[in-house]
């Protein structure tokens, strides 16, 4: 009997060499076509760049040291702004204008006498040194940022590093009221247990004390490359991003370019590129059957009538834009040139970009949501550096080329989103629409109060949805 089963196990033994293999090479198969068909993460192309004077050098490292920096003045320099402030000429305003023709000159006359005659930039410099500055080299420029790390850390509470990224007419500085919100949360009563930040506030290359490209080209996907060269040179593997204005757009191109660097991604202004078709039915549909296309009344209510709110109110805040997509250089000789010029060009946009009905006010309503002296701070930030034209170059550098075309258009983000739709913000960009590129958006808040500067004017605010966004990413 046992000499009978063996040519039957003999048999079995070789079906089996026959279906292992083929089995292995089945499933093998189905999960190479699985891994193959699932849709593939597109990101943009981190590359390389040289914004230094003249040709990059073909031998020798960059310098990656990371230097300790201070801002100083002296007395040259602030006797030569008070000599040209008060040389400074003014045309009267028409009746009643207030800031209809732009920054009323009345008003101006009182800033600037306040600024030859009260304000201390001694006393503002030290403000802005009380936080650890640095400067280190990437790619041929000396980049500039400060880095605040958090005084006391709860036992076993982990620190999240947070890039934060200015904009235009701002800088660093506007995250100066944020940063103890974020770094010390217990003693400003938002100690909710579980999120403390370090922060990395640098300035972009051509504004402040980043120094400005010597080479043509230098855009927000330049930008964002050298931030995440930053941070890794200080040593984060993975981080969060925070931004409004051009910094929104750096930070988007950051996590397009290196998704897997960024734990999450929050927004206090959405750039949106793609229109067509869907986006005019949405507007057509929006305003009489809001839920049909995926708007809020809430949205409703900010966006509409939609010619006044996102055309004509648009256009009449969007002068500077063309100007310095355009000729920067132009203008900018004239800024730079003159302080009180600097001044009524920034500020300008600090009235109207704060609140919309600041444009009927003689004073603009400046010091209704500011200080003078943290206005005036800003501004001398770009006149001791002369860096306004490099800066307005920044437009020019982003905005002519078609924006089909760019290295990002196409690719959406898939990193964790967090987006703060302030209800002043120059444009609204509701959920449904912010969700066409930004495919994983964990929240999304309508801020009750606020415009365009939100750390600078709300930063409470701003700092509360950080962490609340920041909250349910580590829980995911």
């Amino acid at each position: 009997q046992t000499i009978l089963c063996l040519p039957r196990s003999f048999e079995y033994s070789q079906k089996n060499a026959v279906l292992v293999p083929v089995a292995v090479l089945g499933v093998g198969g189905m999960l190479v076509y699985w891994l193959r068909s699932r849709p593939k993460i597109k990101t943009i192309e981190m590359g390389d760049g040289w914004w230094g004077s003249g040709e990059r050098p073909l031998k020798g490292k960059e310098d990656e040291s990371i230097r300790p920096f201070k801002i100083e003045t002296s007395d040259k320099e602030i006797e030569d702004l008070h000599c040209r402030l008060e040389q400074a000429r003014y045309t009267p305003p028409l009746e009643g204008a207030a800031f209809h023709y732009g920054f009323n000159s009345s008003y101006l006359r009182k800033v600037v006498a306040y600024w030859r005659n009260q304000f201390d930039w001694r006393k503002q410099v030290e403000v802005l040194n009380k936080y650890p500055h640095f400067q280190t080299t990437i790619e041929g420029i000396d980049i500039h940022f400060i880095h605040v790390k958090p005084s006391y850390v709860p036992h076993g509470r982990a620190v999240q590093p947070l890039l934060m990224v200015h904009g235009w007419p701002g800088s660093f500085y506007e995250f100066y009221k944020i940063i103890p919100l974020l770094t010390e949360p217990a003693r400003h009563n938002l100690n909710e247990g579980d999120v403390v930040f370090e922060v990395i506030c640098p300035s972009i290359p051509g504004y402040g004390f980043s120094e400005a490209p010597h080479q043509k080209g230098f855009d927000t996907i330049a930008t964002a490359r050298i931030f995440h060269k930053l941070m890794n040179r200080l040593g984060f593997k993975e981080y969060y991003l925070q931004g409004g204005d051009w910094g929104s757009r750096i930070i988007t191109n950051m996590a397009q370019m290196l998704p897997q660097s960024v734990k999450g991604l929050h927004l206090n202004f959405v750039f949106v590129r793609r229109q067509g078709l869907r986006r005019m039915i949405s507007v057509m549909l929006g305003a009489y059957v809001p839920w049909l296309v995926g708007l809020t009344r809430e949205d409703v209510r900010r966006m509409y009538p939609f010619i006044q709110k996102n055309i004509y109110e648009l256009l009449r805040e969007s002068g500077y834009l063309h100007i310095q997509a355009t000729k920067p250089d132009t203008a900018g000789c004239g800024l730079n040139d003159s302080p009180v010029g600097l001044a009524a060009y920034i500020l300008e946009k600090f009235s109207t970009w704060t609140d919309k009905s600041f444009l009927h006010k003689d004073d603009g309503g400046l010091e209704s949501k500011y200080s003078l002296d943290e206005l005036l701070t800003n501004v001398m930030i770009y006149w001791v550096t002369s860096s306004i034209v490099s800066s307005m170059r920044f437009y020019k550098e982003n905005i002519s080329k078609d924006p089909g075309l760019t290295a990002d258009a196409r690719v959406g983000v898939d990193v964790p989103t967090g987006i703060a739709a302030f209800p002043q913000e120059l444009v609204h960009t509701p959920r449904a629409w912010a969700k066409e590129i930004f495919k994983n958006i964990i929240t999304y808040s309508y801020m009750p109060h606020g415009g365009h500067f939100a750390a600078f004017e709300e930063p409470k605010l701003l700092a509360q949805d950080i962490m609340r966004f920041v909250r349910k990413v580590e829980q995911l």
